[in-house]
């Protein structure tokens, strides 16, 4: 096939939407330099945080929430302040077990309530007023290939990339199903082109060889992770909706030893202006079911010391409830962290303070950024430095 043509073939359009750039990716490249695995669990919407770690105990938080505000009798007691919203049962048995540790008030500087531009700060690891094209696990992969032997793989649940699996010189893969990724790949069409590809530059058509490049390790990629993941099928229930079979993708793929560091998920529906009662309990037990379900996994195949799950969402609502019996976008929130191997397990710092507001707001005590950092240093054994272009402290949660 003529290079002319392969440009004008609307298929290779289509193809490349869900093709994402994946360099340097063949079976010979795949292994890593640490048995340590981190997924990434988006909350997309914006969590209201005060219902799902509830301070139970405060005045204020009931004033200030007349209709959305959890019942105090209704309420899983962490400690003697906060607790649990009620359908997260099965993560406060994970809690009592101790593999659990959360952190209160985490947000960042001169927050920003645009869902955006909120989740790009977040996503990127960027200052509220830096604009970053790249993210801070893009960036981690780029530093793989960059500087070691081995290359990482960055997998993500999903049809697309997020920000934040886009590096600077190459980006994580997006895929729902292996299977159904493998067999997108491996049609007629596809394999031709791919076989049109050599490892020669054409400098007269870069970014044609370009594409091939991209196409031709998509296909090798997609061919080792099936074949991969088809060592393992989990034989226990998860939930039947779209996180519970992306988390038992991820458990599948990490119990069949495919070659994969990070992983990145999103459940969505966060975002609660109005009848956020209903919607957030329908949201936590997904969450709650289905975090219980693939720890157990882990646990059941020797796997729970290396696996390193937290959730995060773009900011957190306004403390006041709105007419709608909802909330709207405000400021810090908590992140949950899932692991066997947490050296701190509990609640890691004090609740939000209702006293002391920012214009309604509650106030952040912890950047996200401390977190990533700790992560990167002393979970993945990555240079932080280099990968979010500045020193933060760390925490001692792992």
């Amino acid at each position: 096939m003529k290079r002319r043509t392969f440009i004008k073939t609307s298929a290779l359009a289509t193809a490349t939407l869900y093709l994402p750039n994946f360099l340097k990716a063949s079976e010979e490249v795949l292994k890593t330099t640490t048995n340590k695995k981190l997924i990434v669990i988006q909350l997309a919407g914006g969590n209201d945080g005060l219902n799902t770690v509830v301070p139970y105990n405060n005045d204020l938080y009931y004033k200030a929430r007349p209709q959305i505000s959890i019942p105090k009798n209704e309420v899983l007691p962490l400690d003697a302040s906060l607790g649990l919203h009620p359908m997260m049962t099965e993560i406060m048995d994970l809690y009592n077990d101790g593999s659990v540790a959360l952190i209160n008030n985490v947000g960042y500087p001169e927050p920003d309530r645009s869902h955006f531009r909120s989740m790009d700060i977040w996503q990127s690891a960027s200052g509220s007023r830096e604009y970053i094209a790249s993210g801070w696990l893009g960036r981690f992969h780029d530093l793989q290939n960059s500087f070691s032997a081995n290359d990482t793989l960055l997998l993500e649940i999903d049809d697309s990339l997020s920000l934040a699996s886009k590096g600077n010189s190459s980006n994580g893969l997006a895929l729902k199903d292996p299977k159904k990724l493998f067999n997108e790949v491996s049609t007629p069409f596809i394999t031709q082109l791919g076989k049109n590809y050599t490892a020669t530059a054409d400098h007269n058509h870069d970014n044609v060889s370009y594409l091939y490049q991209t196409l031709s390790a998509t296909i090798s990629s997609a061919k080792y992770i099936y074949q991969t993941s088809k060592i393992f099928h989990s034989a226990l229930s998860y939930p039947d909706h779209e996180f519970g079979h992306s988390m038992k993708t991820i458990a599948e793929l990490i119990i069949s030893g495919v070659n994969t560091s990070v992983y990145y998920v999103t459940l969505g529906g966060f975002d609660t202006h109005f009848n956020q009662k209903k919607r957030q309990e329908n949201l936590f037990k997904q969450l709650s079911e289905t975090i219980s379900i693939f720890m157990k996994d882990m646990k059941a195949n020797g796997k729970i010391d290396d696996v390193l799950a937290f959730t995060f969402s773009e900011f957190g609502r306004r403390v006041q409830e709105n007419a709608s019996e909802g909330t709207d976008h405000g400021t810090a929130n908590q992140i949950f962290f899932f692991g066997g191997g947490l050296k701190q397990k509990g609640i890691l710092n004090d609740g939000p303070n209702l006293s002391d507001l920012d214009n309604g707001d509650l106030k952040y005590t912890v950047d996200f950024r401390h977190i990533y950092a700790t992560i990167l240093r002393k979970w993945l054994n990555a240079n932080d430095n280099l990968i979010l272009g500045n020193s933060f402290p760390y925490l001692s949660f792992v």
